[in-house]
């Protein structure tokens, strides 16, 4: 079907969801690109091109920077990436529907639609409901996170400690892993506190906003048991964390020489920063050895879960392949996870997004590899890290060319809005096929 023969929608131009989707984020992308190159924004000589290279980061909820947001920026230019990505980690029709829905107006049926595309909302939730627990819940674990971690910085003797707190708490929620300190966290690898509270902020994020609505009906007036996609996140989330961090505890030299509890700490952190995809450290990456790097990469891949702020393949996505595999291996027609049996259309869901997912990975593999000249394996992790959305860096990112930059650019916007969902957009699949698989993707 050829895109001019898509089925119309009460969405706004006459757009199919997935359409306006992209084009929405791009337009945001372009906006806040417009404002970091405003002469006032910026408190040394930026480049146009890592202006955007960082708007693109910042909406991605990425974390890669070219340039030091709290070196090279001013407040202004600090408060754009910021609300870059608040938007990003939120989604640009949540926040504008908040709005709509605090002005006691009900939303569109067009709007409804988006929303529900955009988060990939299983059946049977409540559009209007999911936004309004949404937001609240993100503002106050910002605001709790915010006040955590100015007290810390305070007490660490940092410079504007509120400001680093609110920053650093959004973008940690976000999973974006922006940080005004030019080092990231390595100065706190062995505070206890901060670890704590960043990455109870970065689970929270990537554990999804249909976990947040599922607890909220669980101790809620609903009484409702959690649903069979929020067990299936949570089991799942804290078990890849764990497992990453029993590798790189027992892998990695740099890591096993450290005290014990500082080690076991920094391993948590890496591993926790790898598979939410929020991309902070508190070791240099480039220090960590070859084999648990890989693992790293591979937790990268998979990714937070749906209808998060992180990114990746998706925790949904993986299971379903997991337990595809273990039917196949058991000569088993029907395919059963945590005694569930998974529908058919959800594995081919699964499968379609991880074969596109790798599709796309692959590509951004060579063309980097055809503009840069540093080792392979550093190019590797480079891609890996842009279209998860997680912002890790072993030292590549510094170093891009012109066209290595737009190729990141590239992988990480596609990793904001979803390598299917614009693959389905390329090859002009229609809106209702498209929201099909977008929610089977959710379980």
């Amino acid at each position: 079907m050829s895109q001019s023969n898509l089925p119309r929608t009460g969405l706004p131009l006459g757009m199919p969801p997935l359409q306006l989707l992209v084009y929405g984020y791009f337009g945001i992308l372009l906006v806040g690109f417009a404002l970091l190159c405003l002469p006032f924004a910026e408190v040394s000589d930026v480049s146009v091109l890592d202006h955007f290279f960082i708007a693109t980061s910042a909406l991605s909820t990425t974390g890669l920077a070219t340039v030091g947001v709290g070196q090279d920026y001013s407040t202004f230019g600090q408060v754009v990436v910021l609300l870059l990505i608040q938007i990003g980690g939120l989604g640009y029709m949540s926040l504008g529907s908040f709005v709509v829905l605090l002005r006691k107006r009900k939303l569109t049926g067009a709007h409804s639609e988006l929303l529900a595309y955009d988060f990939s909302l299983p059946e049977g939730f409540k559009v209007t409901t999911f936004i309004r627990r949404m937001i609240v819940f993100t503002l106050c674990t910002e605001l709790a996170g915010a006040l955590l971690l100015a007290w810390i910085f305070h007490n660490n003797g940092e410079p504007a400690p509120l400001w680093n707190g609110v920053f650093h708490s959004i973008s940690a929620f976000c999973t974006a892993g922006f940080s005004l300190f030019a080092s990231g966290f390595e100065g706190y690898q062995a505070h206890f506190g901060l670890n704590l509270v960043i990455s109870v902020l970065a689970i929270l994020g990537a554990l999804g906003f249909i976990v947040a609505a599922d607890f909220a009906s669980r101790f809620g007036r609903e009484r409702r048991p959690l649903t069979f996609t929020s067990r299936i996140i949570l089991r799942f989330t804290f078990a890849g964390i764990f497992f990453g961090m029993i590798i790189l505890f027992l892998s990695d030299a740099g890591i096993a020489g450290l005290p014990t509890e500082v080690g076991l700490m920094t391993a948590f952190f890496q591993s926790m920063t790898a598979f939410t995809t929020v991309g902070f450290n508190t070791m240099p990456i480039g220090d960590i050895s070859a084999a648990p790097l890989f693992v790293v990469i591979l937790l990268m891949i998979v990714g937070a879960s749906p209808s998060g702020t992180g990114g990746g393949m998706k925790s949904t996505t993986f299971t379903a392949l997991w337990a595809q595999l273990k039917a196949t291996l058991a000569g088993e027609s029907r395919v059963c996870y945590m005694n569930r049996v998974v529908p058919a259309h959800r594995i081919r869901a699964a499968v379609s997004n991880f074969f596109f997912y790798v599709l796309v990975v692959l590509t951004g593999i060579y063309a980097l590899l055809l503009v840069q000249e540093q080792d392979p394996y550093t190019i590797i992790f480079e891609a890996v890290s842009a279209l998860g959305t997680v912002g890790l860096s072993t030292g590549l990112t510094g170093l891009l060319t012109p066209v290595g930059k737009l190729i990141v650019c590239a992988l990480m916007f596609l990793g904001r809005v979803g390598p299917l969902s614009a693959g389905l957009m390329l090859f002009g699949r229609d809106a209702a096929e498209g929201e099909a698989i977008e929610e089977d993707l959710a379980i």
